[in-house]
């Protein structure tokens, strides 16, 4: 399925395009995931890297079960509890995307859904056919 990045300087630094073109494919709406615990059940409160790791596997799962995976998100919406993070959770993006980056707006918000959580990934996926 043909995809477009655009791309700039101040775009790569962040790992987010400011505009992604895609012609064909399914789109696929995810609804926000974050992670408290990691895959054993061990909590992360407070672990702002570990839930950011658990929050893209939960959603690698998620794609995967429509048949797709990371790298088919084209835009995502980061919510976190603290802005202070906002330049390690692009750094962490980097390692999860290779073919371009998906267009994204990071978010700093008061609070989530539960107490714990320190960062919510909401994104929108379009898989070839």
């Amino acid at each position: 399925m043909p995809r477009e990045y655009f791309k700039g300087t101040a775009e790569e630094d962040r790992a987010y395009s400011p505009a992604i073109k895609v012609s064909g494919g399914t789109t696929v709406y995810l609804a926000g995931v974050g992670a408290t615990t990691d895959a054993e059940g061990k909590s992360l409160g407070g672990d702002f890297e570990a839930q950011v790791r658990a929050t893209f596997e939960r959603i690698r799962a998620n794609l995967a079960r429509a048949g797709g995976d990371l790298e088919d998100i084209v835009t995502m919406t980061v919510f976190i509890k603290d802005m202070q993070y906002g330049t390690h959770f692009t750094q962490l993006r980097k390692e999860y995307f290779t073919r371009g980056y998906p267009c994204s707006a990071l978010i700093g918000i008061d609070s989530l859904a539960r107490p714990e959580m320190m960062v919510e990934i909401q994104a929108i996926a379009v898989i070839g056919d």
